[in-house]
């Protein structure tokens, strides 16, 4: 039994009955998107779960398409699954041992869920091997099947803002290994100080589908394997090895305000291994930047929060800054926003507190050349992939571009306001799960403090879960940029630009593609409201 479910303008969701058709779907689906014939060539990235396959589009013009071959292939689905045996089964070795100090803040709670001891809690989780079905949430995170099935628990009912690197936790037929700090809704067991993900070995992830993991306990730090990542622990980003020495053109870090990122236009195609898209939260102002200087949209722009930003030129330079209407200036003297001007060598460029909207822009023609990670120079807040963020004095090469590289005065373009934001949502694919789907888009939301580039926390009147949903848990699923994610506590989230892979809280509906750029613009404390499709 298998359906499509909508999942916004890009994208379809999947639902298959086991993880089996999940794998064997899923090879078949990356197979003939690398042939590239018509509709598959148009396939962004595939993202398997647990009873599901995420497929996403390049644009919404070529969803349909893809939308009609998916459902003739289904038609056919016994058929080559029989011809086409799962290529992501690996040879089983020698499981993989992890160990763990189980002092975790749920463990109390997963044995009274269990009516298990502590000490039984443990002995489940350690007395047999558990096996790799897939990755997502996160690079190096891998949902581990096969486990004693009294370990079944649910999540939290609101996930945690912060779960610290190396916790291991449990969610529904699931564990799991969280490779660095990040939000999560999983009941912790304990944690382990294990390398899961390290860009700079192949593969990066320790953990491949079909690999066997063991569970070993530790009662002390010295029984740990060490940790060799401070990215992986959640630290800061470390240097790139070949990062250029700067001798041409770049920019000073004076200041970075609240938070300055690099951002382009992100890393699609990495779903399956637990690496999201990330890139500019809002796309629109960030390719608004680049065309003013002459750049194409894909050059990494500094993506700058709430104003602060001060930085210094190092030879001839011709900027642009769009976004959040931040103030500009040039040695003390007013510069304009959505329009390109000339920065001379040592002049320092300052971006004020802006009146309305959250995220500026800053564009340099050549663009900032630091080195790739995957494909990108984005900096992914939550996976803690590409450049580190900016600290004062940090040198940014510019890349090779024209003295004057446009013609072009200024460019229209609607300013972010503090008026409340209405976003166009599309329903789908858990709307089943809400009492009422109308009572998001009839309910006037307010942004949280707790907001940031991993999604937009609402708050207002929680939302009901539909009779038949009530206390049920949803298998961890893929989702996308603008997902409607509803906790058990009713109090929606949509996700940003670093939002996980993967979710296990039902998404009732995906903010039009369009409008989550808008959405990225929302101050802590705006209104928003949602109006369905």
């Amino acid at each position: 039994m298998s359906a499509l479910l909508p999942c916004g303008e890009r994208a379809v969701l999947i639902e298959l009955a086991d993880l089996d058709e999940v794998l064997a779907l899923d090879g078949i689906i990356r197979a003939l998107a690398e042939e590239g014939s018509a509709p598959w060539s148009a396939i962004e990235d595939v993202v398997p779960a647990a009873l599901t396959v995420l497929v996403t589009v390049r644009s919404a013009a070529a969803l349909p398409g893809v939308r009609e071959g998916l459902a003739s292939l289904l038609g056919a689905q016994a058929l080559q699954r029989a011809l086409l045996p799962s290529t992501r089964r690996a040879a089983e070795t020698d499981a993989i041992e992890i160990p763990v100090v189980y002092d975790g803040p749920d463990l109390d709670e997963v044995a009274r869920l269990t009516r298990l001891s502590v000490d039984d809690v443990i002995a489940a989780h350690t007395s047999r091997p558990w096996r790799v079905a897939f990755g997502g949430f996160a690079p190096g995170f891998s949902y581990l099947v096969d486990g004693d099935p009294r370990l079944q628990v649910p999540r939290r009912d609101e996930p945690r803002t912060t779960v610290p690197a190396g916790a291991v936790g449990l969610a529904g037929a699931f564990s799991g290994i969280y490779p660095r700090s990040s939000p999560g809704g999983w009941q912790l067991l304990g944690h382990t100080d294990t390398v899961l993900w390290d860009a700079d070995r192949e593969p990066p992830a320790l953990l491949q589908p079909g690999a066997h993991v063991r569970f070993v306990r530790a009662d002390s730090p010295d029984d740990r394997a060490p940790s060799a990542d401070p990215a992986v622990r959640g630290g800061p980003a470390r240097p790139h090895p070949d990062a250029p020495l700067v001798t041409g053109r770049a920019v000073e870090v004076v200041a970075t305000g609240p938070l300055a990122l690099l951002q382009d236009l992100g890393r699609p195609g990495y779903g399956a291994v637990g690496v999201t898209r990330s890139g500019a939260a809002d796309r629109a102002a960030h390719a608004l930047a680049n065309r003013l200087v002459g750049n194409p949209d894909d050059r990494a722009t500094i993506e700058g929060t709430f104003g602060g930003l001060t930085l210094r030129a190092s030879g001839h330079l011709h900027v642009a800054v769009t976004g959040a209407p931040s103030p500009v200036s040039v040695d003390g003297v007013p510069a304009p926003v959505n329009a390109p001007f000339y920065l001379p060598p040592g002049a320092t460029l300052k971006l004020g507190l802006p009146a309305a909207g959250l995220r500026s822009y800053l564009a340099v023609a050549g663009g900032f050349d630091v080195p790739q990670v995957l494909g990108s120079r984005s900096t992914d807040t939550m996976s803690g992939l590409g450049p580190a963020k900016l600290t004062v004095g940090a040198l940014l090469p510019i890349g090779d571009g024209p003295l004057d590289p446009t013609s072009v005065d200024s460019a229209p373009a609607s300013a972010p306001t503090n008026e409340p934001l209405v976003l166009d949502v599309v329903p789908g694919p858990r709307d089943a799960w809400l009492a009422d789907l109308h009572r998001l888009a009839e309910t006037t939301w307010t942004v949280s403090q707790r907001s940031d580039r991993v999604g937009v926390r609402l708050e207002g009147e929680p939302l009901q879960r539909a009779p038949e949903h009530e206390g049920r848990e949803l298998q961890s699923e893929g989702v996308v940029r603008g997902s409607i994610q509803v906790p058990s506590n009713g109090q929606p989230v949509i996700f940003l630009a670093d939002h996980p892979v993967t979710g296990g809280y039902p998404v009732a509906a995906v903010v039009a593609d369009a409008d989550t750029d808008r959405l990225a613009q929302a101050r802590p404390g705006q209104q928003v409201r949602l109006r369905l499709r």
